[in-house]
């Protein structure tokens, strides 16, 4: 949707043409805001229809006219990193200017994706945050600068929202995605930079209520096969789900066994309708200057419902969506590969978004290695917004780090054993003697386990597998259970994620 028609949405459905009369930025535009350093800057919001606005910002002066509809939009010149610094906005026909105070600039990311990116540092009912009252008292940093938005679903993209900027203390710290909150400190520490992050989150969501209704159709997402898997109030469904729990439950009681663990029954939400987040919690965003954006997403896609085989169109589909409706090129996109749950169709969804990396300027956080078997809130997210920071230092920021996990780059058969290669694997080892969590398949595709080992073949790093009852494997996965248990580091710490050698076309949903 252009830049015209989501500003003509908000007026039409939200504001009172009276309002309009007084120049008027969006709330993103707030005392404390941070701004993208080195890049051009958006500025913009309403007015009299065909007034005159001038912005200054430090030592420039810019001009712009509303249009037929009151809306203008400017662009500043790329800043350096610093301030606090003073934003005014004045119309010729408008009583006195607009000021917006205590303005850094510095580097913008937006945070987005469901429970486990919007888990504050207070944590959530049965699933603390490790060391969280320490980290609570430890918040005080005036150069992190957070935006927390309010949930909400739309039938259209909003061009604006209710919430603004505040500065990182104790007592606005607790509220915030904690995933952004430890990316964010490193970034600044690291770069010695102000950062600003906005928490646009929602837990229990799909992917598919992120996505714009223009990301949809571009992606033929659309078809009959999806929207049968994206169905929102499918009360059928949720029924035969429950009853199938309910079954599982009744199974365990009665075999004297250990309760399983369920994930929640949320497909019948009104946050699962297609694009209502997109157009309620992004859409008033598209046009404020960013550095990238973090995802950690999924857990709703790779519950009971069936939507795992969807996850590999849709993720890709969703990136490229929000890339161009921002309208600044392929930014930066860091996701994170969702960790061990006990449930669902976790594998899929983790190797989905893996195959994702083939998108350029992409990086992946994997976290097998911090996830638990019976809940899906692991507490350790100081290590997952470490490794997000750590992607971005080196991918985003040139710092000379590694980058990534080791990660699958193809397999090739050897008589009775299969050799998977990667890179991003220097000093590739385990974190036991025993390698596990291997399995390999034939032509049939029906896998088993497999004994593995790691060999150095060159410069590479490898990892053979074979398995008694296949005599000549042709595929190799690892992490294909709901949890893994052995762990493969490269020599910079980060963990092998979840993979599979089948192709694309064997595992993309026509």
């Amino acid at each position: 949707m252009s830049f015209r028609l989501r500003l003509v949405c908000l007026l039409v459905s939200c504001v009172p043409l009276a309002a309009v009369a007084e120049v008027r930025l969006p709330h993103v535009l707030s005392d404390h805001a941070v701004l993208q350093r080195d890049e051009p800057v958006s500025v913009w919001g309403w007015s009299a229809p065909a007034e005159h606005v001038t912005v200054t910002f430090h030592e420039q002066t810019v001009m712009g006219q509303a249009d037929a509809y009151g809306m203008w939009r400017v662009w500043l010149r790329p800043e350096k990193a610093g301030g606090p610094y003073t934003l005014t906005v004045a119309g010729d026909a408008t009583a006195a200017p607009l000021k917006r105070v205590d303005i850094l600039v510095g580097e913008v990311w937006v945070a987005s994706g469901q429970s486990n990116m919007e888990f504050p540092l207070t944590g959530f009912t049965g699933a603390p945050l490790k060391d969280g009252e320490q980290e609570i008292a430890a918040a005080n940093h005036p150069n992190l600068r957070m935006l927390v938005e309010r949930k909400r679903t739309s039938d259209f993209p909003q061009a604006d929202s209710e919430d603004e900027w505040q500065v990182c203390t104790p007592g606005t710290a607790k509220a915030f995605s904690a995933v952004a909150y430890f990316f964010g400190r490193k970034i600044s520490d690291e770069e010695k930079v102000p950062v600003g992050l906005i928490d646009t989150t929602w837990g229990g969501t799909p992917m598919h209520a992120w996505i714009s209704a223009e990301g949809e159709a571009w992606a033929g997402l659309g078809s009959i096969a999806f929207q049968a898997a994206s169905a929102e109030k499918d009360t059928g469904r949720a029924a035969a789900v429950k009853a199938q729990f309910a079954a599982e439950d009744a199974a365990a009681k009665a075999a004297g066994k250990e309760m399983p663990t369920h994930p929640r029954v949320t497909f019948d939400r009104p946050a699962w309708i297609p694009n209502a987040l997109y157009n309620g919690m992004i859409a008033p965003f598209v046009n404020y200057t960013i550095r990238g954006a973090l995802w950690y997403q999924g857990e709703a896609d790779a519950d009971a419902t069936g939507r795992g085989p969807y996850y590999s169109r849709a993720l890709p589909a969703m990136i490229q969506d929000w890339r161009k409706q921002w309208g600044e090129g392929e930014f930066p996109f860091l996701l994170v590969q969702i960790s061990s749950f006990n449930g669902g169709s976790f594998p899929l969804v983790r190797d989905a978004e893996r195959r994702t990396l083939e998108l350029a300027n992409t990086g992946m956080a994997v976290t097998l290695d911090v996830g638990l078997a019976k809940n899906v809130h692991p507490p350790d997210k100081q290590t997952v917004g470490a490794r997000l920071a750590q992607t971005a230092l080196g991918m985003v920021y040139g710092q000379k780090v590694e980058t990534a996990s080791p990660l699958f780059v193809q397999a090739t058969t050897e008589g009775a054993g299969i050799r998977a290669w990667f890179s991003h694997a220097e000093g590739l080892k385990a974190a036991d003697a025993a390698i596990g969590d291997f399995e390999v398949a034939g032509a049939d595709l029906k896998f088993v386990a497999a004994t593995a080992k790691i060999e150095k073949i060159g410069a590479s790093e490898t990892v053979i597998a074979s398995a008694p009852g296949v005599a000549a494997p042709m595929y190799i996965r690892y992490g294909w259970a709901p949890v893994v248990t052995s762990y493969l580091y490269n020599a910079s710490g980060l963990p092998m994620g979840t993979f599979t050698s089948e192709s694309d076309a064997q595992m993309l949903v026509p």
